[in-house]
């Protein structure tokens, strides 16, 4: 295999390690910051044409080099099937903007990295912490939307507008169920907190002490407006917080709808060490729903991963949510659960006992750095062995 980066737009010099028959191609963004990875095979007389885009979507103060490890997993896997695309849009000092805002980037972001692959069919979005929350609003904005069609309305301004609408009667597809006109497959998330950061033990670095949690969401304006919106202080002018609509769908935005289209949601959440994002916010799952840790145990080949449960759908929630009627935080908890799982949800528990690494937890289980969270291994390599194509 090889590495090679390509990057036209900045220039920079090409890096090639050799190994038979493969090689990654990573092809940067005019920013150089993110970038699309595939597999190119040197024997082949024809380049391939895969079929499914991977989105990958960093968290807070993250970057698109957080995923480089896990891409080169994938496509390791699927070779011929997947092209990767690590998220720039939203790094560093960007991802305090708020989750609509950044969402609003990586739907373009997403447009414009189906226009450099037209071959693609098929999508699916893997999120790590906030990045969870961005990859769902993202999702809303481009469901049902004819992407195709969009370019196609592009290049034919300059062939006249006649055979222009003819092509779009001649091209009548269906788009119901869709997002950016491609089938929607997984939807992946890692330490996401779902359920916000508010209260409740949701993040675990003040010790379910009320009165520093208090403070917290009082201060969460430091985090600008992402802040705000992870500790549901953002309801104003009779609008309930963006996670609780988020939950929901509304006239404009379908948020579960889009979500709902997705053939398999997972959720991987660290049962302990995690001090940013609780267990119970990033599964979905109320405190009292949590597995007994001393029933938990290491899985044979996935040694990091103690507990994997597929929760069917629940009821269909209420339509409550679209108002701000002064609910506690604890009422739009349940209420954001209560909604979510009407949703199939895979849920993988992980622990990272016997090794320094754990105390990193939220970082080790996306492999963000290797050389600091190589422990994580296992944990990315059993979403890679069970991803959908």
């Amino acid at each position: 295999m090889a590495v090679q980066l390509n990057n036209n737009e900045t220039k920079k010099k090409k890096k090639s390690y050799y190994l038979p028959k493969f090689c990654f191609r990573i092809e940067y963004d005019a920013t150089g910051e993110g970038f699309d990875m595939e597999i190119v095979d040197a024997s082949a007389s024809r380049p391939p044409k895969p079929s499914h885009l991977i989105i990958m979507v960093n968290g807070l103060i993250g970057s698109a080099q957080n995923w480089k490890f896990a891409a080169k997993q994938f496509l390791k896997k699927y070779p011929h099937d997947a092209v990767v695309h690590c998220s720039e849009c939203n790094s560093a000092m960007l991802t305090f903007d708020g989750v609509d805002v950044m969402g609003d980037r990586l739907a373009k972001e997403v447009i414009s990295v189906i226009k450099r692959h037209p071959s693609v069919e098929k999508i699916s979005f893997v999120g790590h912490s906030l990045g969870g929350l961005i990859a769902r609003y993202a999702i809303a904005k481009l469901y049902e939307r004819d992407i195709s069609m969009e370019f196609s309305y592009e290049n034919g301004k300059s062939e006249g507008q006649s055979s222009l609408v003819q092509e779009f009667h001649d091209r009548k597809k269906n788009y119901e169920g869709k997002i950016a006109g491609l089938e929607p497959i997984n939807f992946i998330t890692s330490a996401t907190p779902h359920l916000g950061a508010s209260g409740h033990k949701q993040c675990p670095m003040f010790f379910g002490f009320r009165y520093a949690e208090k403070v917290a969401t009082r201060a969460s304006g430091l985090l600008g407006k992402t802040g705000k919106h992870l500790f549901l202080a953002d309801g104003s002018n009779g609008k309930p917080p963006l996670l609780l609509q988020m939950a929901h769908d509304s006239e404009d935005l379908k948020f579960m709808s889009a979500l709902r289209s997705c053939k398999r949601h997972v959720a991987y959440a660290n049962v302990r060490y995690d001090k940013l994002v609780g267990w119970s916010t990033s599964s979905i799952r109320h405190r009292n729903e949590l597995p007994k840790r001393r029933n938990l145990s290491s899985h044979e080949r996935y040694p990091h991963i103690v507990n994997v449960e597929t929760a069917r759908s629940s009821c269909v929630p209420t339509e409550r949510g679209t108002k701000n009627s002064g609910l506690h935080r604890l009422d739009m908890e349940e209420e954001m659960i209560r909604s979510l799982t009407t949703i199939s949800w895979e849920r993988v528990d992980v622990r990272f006992s016997g090794t320094m690494q754990k105390f990193l937890a939220h970082s080790t289980i996306q492999v963000k750095t290797y050389s600091i969270n190589s422990a994580g291994t296992d944990v990315v390599q059993h979403m890679v062995d069970n991803f959908q194509l």
